[in-house]
């Protein structure tokens, strides 16, 4: 049989104190370790978060810059054949209009030549029929 004596009691004392040592000296240090391991590792996902959110942040920065560029391209690309076409346009008129000037100015050219030769050939025409009414009536009229 078991004597239930004084000597469970200091058992039971001596329990009390092996688990108050044990604690002070190997728990609470390992306990301590694992907190601080903890802490560093939960400081290390939250800034691969960070990273990882700013790295998407830049992401769709630099994708909208470059929608942004090309749009900017593009419009640039849209003004320059526009000023392109204005500028094809200004010129087209001016040859138009220079086309237009000499023309006018062949046609009084040719109206005044054709004038002239008109006269010469006048004052030629009254000669050869001066000539021609003296051989046909062999006198001067």
């Amino acid at each position: 049989m078991i004597n239930v004596d004084g000597s469970v009691f200091i058992q039971i004392v001596n329990f009390i104190i092996l688990i108050w040592v044990l604690n002070i000296i190997l728990y609470k240090p390992i306990r301590n370790v694992l907190a601080q391991r903890k802490e560093k590792i939960t400081g290390l996902e939250q800034s691969i978060e960070t990273f990882n959110y700013d790295s998407k942040e830049k992401e769709d920065a630099f994708d909208a810059g470059i929608k942004e560029a090309r749009a900017k391209g593009l419009k640039d690309k849209e003004a320059l054949v526009e000023e392109a076409s204005q500028e094809e346009k200004s010129i087209v008129e001016k040859i138009n209009e220079k086309a237009q000037a000499d023309l006018v100015r062949i046609r009084s050219k040719i109206a005044k030549d054709t004038e002239s030769v008109r006269v010469s050939l006048q004052q030629e025409v009254d000669f050869f029929a001066d000539a021609i009414v003296k051989k046909i009536l062999g006198r001067a009229v």
